[in-house]
């Protein structure tokens, strides 16, 4: 049975959760300020002041007498429910892998995020080269912005090609063993991956959580966003998320025969289809 791609609201719940999502983190300094404010008086006074520069709302008075306004809130609340919502509405495509349990779809929904910062992406460059060529008139956050979504998109596409299998790797020795020197292979793969992330998180969890997120670093240009601030502790997470993906992939594939691929997963009929397009082929 061939397999389609989900609707439109598939790809709405992905916009929707990054659009809440980029509000919040835009507006990091303002939870920092409520949930775990400074006790020194000269880094709270430079939060509140980036906070101050910062807010895209500053005619809203924060609720409960701190920093974060009403549509703040509605950003933080509403960003798990859309990503839960879109947890439930991803459909396989024909070219995913299809063995996927219900926890997959974790990852599977990030991959629809990361194709919505992809798009997004590639219209502020457009927009970029509009304004810089057509009219004259360039911006000061255009290049800095796609700078930082593409950092995201590196990195969450991670886990999205863990979930996948679709990660480099050299199996030209591996296809020569029986299954129980791969069970073996795969264990040490997974074991040296945790070991890995593990000390990636003890070695750079205070730099990083308690300079770079804590006092919300900045690029230091004009636009001045805070790409410290977020890819550093981004990269920490995501880490910790493949390594789990990695093991999740171990349990699911373990049963498995490597060698028994269903044609859907060797060969994806539309991609074949579109090539004998482009080459001419009947």
């Amino acid at each position: 049975m061939e397999r389609k791609s989900g609707g439109l609201h598939e790809w709405a719940y992905a916009f929707a959760f990054v659009f809440c999502a980029g509000w919040v983190i835009w507006h990091g300094p303002a939870y920092i300020l409520d949930f775990i404010p400074h006790e020194n008086e000269s880094l709270l006074g430079q939060m509140t002041a980036l906070h101050q520069s910062k807010d895209v709302t500053p005619n809203l008075s924060g609720l409960f007498g701190g920093q974060t306004d009403i549509i703040d809130w509605i950003a933080l609340l509403l960003a798990p429910v859309f990503f839960i919502l879109g947890m439930r509405s991803v459909v396989l495509a024909q070219m995913e892998f299809p063995h996927a349990s219900k926890i997959d779809y974790f990852a599977m929904f990030v991959g629809r995020v990361t194709m919505i910062l992809i798009i997004s992406m590639t219209l502020i460059m457009l927009w970029e080269v509009f304004l810089r060529y057509a009219i004259e008139a360039p911006t000061l956050w255009a290049n800095e912005l796609t700078l930082w979504i593409a950092g995201f998109v590196f990195l969450l596409s991670g886990l999205y090609a863990m979930q996948q299998r679709s990660h480099i790797r050299i199996f030209i020795i591996y296809d020569l063993l029986p299954r129980w020197a791969q069970h073996i292979c795969d264990v040490i793969s997974v074991v040296m991956l945790w070991f890995f992330t593990f000390f990636l998180i003890f070695g750079s969890y205070s730099q990083v959580f308690a300079i770079k997120f804590y006092r919300w670093e900045v690029f230091g240009t004009a636009f001045d966003p805070p790409i410290p601030a977020t890819i550093q502790p981004m990269i920490l997470i995501m880490a910790t998320l493949i390594s789990i993906q990695a093991l999740l992939n171990l349990i699911a594939d373990w049963k498995r025969d490597p060698n028994e691929l269903t044609e859907a997963e060797v060969i994806d009929k539309e991609e074949l289809e579109a090539i004998k397009k482009s080459v001419g082929a009947n």
